[in-house]
């Protein structure tokens, strides 16, 4: 197992998963908010496959990175359908297309607490201090 290797995704995924509340709180740009929140859920499932030396798979679909680590944690019909909708949020240019939906504020809000409770519950699975990720 690499414990190294989890920490430095879950870092990552903490930096993101930050970005995006620091804009929440300020009632700021809620598109780029969508993007923080999606990487920080992206990478923190991600970490699993690190913590396990796997080959981190090429893809921002939040479902089928799930299903590569469902022997660590598993997800209730609810959360899998934000985790579909958290994988609208990933876009593939710089630039996001003029027709993109906006998510509203409450659907934020939402996001952000199952990242944050994703979070927690992975460094918890892992073992890992979450204060060492939030250097």
């Amino acid at each position: 197992m690499n414990k190294t290797s989890a920490k430095e995704w879950l870092n990552k995924a903490w930096h993101h998963f930050s970005s995006g509340r620091l804009l929440y709180e300020a009632n700021h740009y809620t598109g780029v908010i969508a993007v923080d929140f999606h990487y920080a859920v992206e990478v923190t499932l991600k970490s699993f496959l690190a913590y396990q030396n796997k080959k981190i798979v090429k893809t921002h679909d939040l479902i089928e990175i799930s299903e590569l680590v469902c022997e660590f944690i598993e997800f209730d019909i609810e959360d899998e359908k934000l985790l579909i909708l958290i994988s609208t949020y990933h876009i593939r240019g710089s630039y996001p297309p003029k027709d993109r939906r906006m998510p509203a504020i409450d659907e934020i809000k939402e996001g952000l607490d199952f990242t944050l409770k994703l979070f927690e519950e992975v460094c918890t699975v892992l073992e890992i201090d979450m204060q060492e990720i939030k250097r």
